[in-house]
C-alpha cells in the first residue's frame, strides 16, 4: 500500500439522530460554543442557499486532480459530505455538473472544497449544496495521486471522516461526534436566548448596560464632551 495513492473504505459514522439534531441549528450559534475555532476559512464560499448536513467522508486530491474524488462518490453513503482538500488549487475545476448528479443520485448531500468548481449554474437547479474556494472553467486531470478517509485539511481546518458537517449561508462548520451533544444543547439554548432578546428589541427593553460595564472594568473612559 503506497502512503498518499490509497482508500479506506470504511467511516464511523455518527449516529442519524445526533447528526439531525443539528437541523436549523446555524453554524454561527455552533461555532460560538466551540471556542470559535471550528469554522472553514471564510474564503470557502457556498454556491446556493441550500443547507448542509451531514457526516463527512474525506479526499486528499493532488493539485487540479480529481481520481479521488470520484472513487469517494462511489464509497459514499446516504447523507455523506464529500471534503475535499485540494490544496486550495484555483488552476483547475474538480467537480462540475455530472459529479453533482451522480452525487444526488447516491444520497450524498453536499461537497466542501479546498479548490475550484465549475457548472455553478447547475447548482441551484439541482437544489444541491456545494462550498468551493473559487470557480475555474479548466477541468481537472484524473491520474492521482491522493487518500480517502484519512484526515484531511479544508480552509484550515482539520477534518476526520465521520465528522459531522453543518453549512449554511454564512459558511461550514465541522464538529466531532464527542463533542456534539454539549454543542447542540449549548447552541440550542443560544437559539432560545436570542428569541428572547429579538422580543426586548422589538418592545424597548433591551439592556445595553453590559458596554459600559466592560469598557470602566478594563480601564476604559467614557467622557461627555468633545475630543477637541
Amino acid at each position: 500500500m503506497a502512503t498518499g495513492f490509497r482508500v479506506y473504505t470504511k467511516v464511523r459514522r455518527p449516529d442519524k439522530e445526533l447528526i439531525n439534531a443539528f437541523k436549523d441549528l446555524p453554524t454561527a450559534n455552533i461555532s460560538d460554543n466551540m471556542g470559535r475555532f471550528t469554522c472553514v476559512d471564510t474564503a470557502i464560499k457556498p454556491y446556493t442557499s441550500v443547507p448542509l448536513l451531514g457526516s463527512a467522508v474525506t479526499v486528499k486530491t493532488a493539485p487540479g486532480d480529481n481520481l479521488m474524488l470520484h472513487k469517494a462518490l462511489d464509497i459514499a453513503l446516504p447523507g455523506d459530505v464529500i471534503m475535499v482538500d485540494g490544496e486550495g488549487c484555483m488552476n483547475h475545476s474538480i467537480c462540475g455538473e455530472i459529479m453533482y448528479r451522480y452525487a444526488q443520485s447516491r444520497g450524498i448531500v453536499g461537497f466542501v472544497i479546498d479548490g475550484c468548481l465549475r457548472d455553478v449554474e447547475a447548482l441551484e437547479r439541482l437544489g444541491f449544496p456545494v462550498y468551493a474556494r473559487g470557480v475555474q472553467p479548466k477541468g481537472p486531470y484524473k491520474n492521482g495521486p491522493g487518500e480517502v478517509n484519512v484526515p484531511v485539511s479544508v480552509g484550515g481546518i482539520v477534518v476526520n471522516p465521520g465528522d459531522i458537517i453543518v453549512g449554511d449561508t454564512d459558511g461550514v462548520v465541522v464538529i466531532k461526534e464527542k463533542d456534539a451533544p454539549i454543542v447542540i444543547e449549548m447552541a440550542k439554548k443560544m437559539n432560545d436566548n436570542e428569541q428572547i432578546v429579538f422580543k426586548n428589541i422589538a418592545d424597548g427593553t433591551f439592556n445595553r448596560d453590559w458596554i459600559n460595564a466592560t469598557i470602566s472594568a478594563n480601564g476604559g473612559e467614557i467622557i461627555d464632551d468633545y475630543a477637541n
